[in-house]
């Protein structure tokens, strides 16, 4: 009889799996990740932004100043919750070493999980391109786990070079069925 091997623990931004944790009220449910990878993956489940205390609605952020060192704001208010979500994420990251994840996948062009986010000078012209603040952190403390954001996992052959780096990490062999 063939053993069934345990699922690969990937983290991912909630809103992926359909969840209303979108600062509108919505979710951004992806069918192509989801149906693609749920044989073989344990979700977990992360949003930054209500985690760390915003509500469901919420003004939209966004990151401004220095490339190097965003801070993120409310877009209207221009309320600072740099720190704040800086807090819960430290508290996160650590909780999260202890899950043996495999991986994460980022939601794209978020302030707090995105790779590759606009950053805006406070005159609200651009000013370059940061990680989000979450995103950042979790890859300086985990810099060898998988991530990748959603949009590149919708391409079949990248989403198997993904799928074969997380079996890597989890020390298995990264042949796919």
């Amino acid at each position: 009889m063939r053993q069934i091997e345990p699922k690969l623990r990937v983290a991912i931004s909630t809103c992926l799996l359909g969840k209303c944790v979108r600062y509108d009220g919505g979710h951004k449910l992806d069918r192509v990740i989801i149906d693609a990878l749920e044989d073989v993956v344990e979700w977990v489940a992360i949003c930054p932004e209500t985690e760390c205390g915003l509500t469901v609605p919420r003004e939209a952020m966004q990151l401004v100043g220095d490339a190097g060192e965003p801070r993120l704001v409310m877009r209207k208010s221009h309320a600072d919750q740099t720190e704040r979500l800086r807090a819960w994420a430290r508290k996160k990251i650590e909780e999260m070493s202890a899950l043996g994840l495999a991986g994460v996948i980022f939601k794209a062009r978020s302030p707090s999980c995105g790779m590759h986010v606009e950053v805006l000078k406070a005159n609200g012209k651009p000013h370059g391109y940061a990680p989000g603040l979450f995103a950042q952190m979790c890859v300086a403390r985990f810099p060898d786990l998988p991530v990748s954001e959603d949009d590149p996992l919708h391409d079949p052959r990248r989403r198997e070079e993904f799928l074969a780096r997380l079996k890597a990490a989890a020390g298995r062999p990264a042949k796919t069925a």
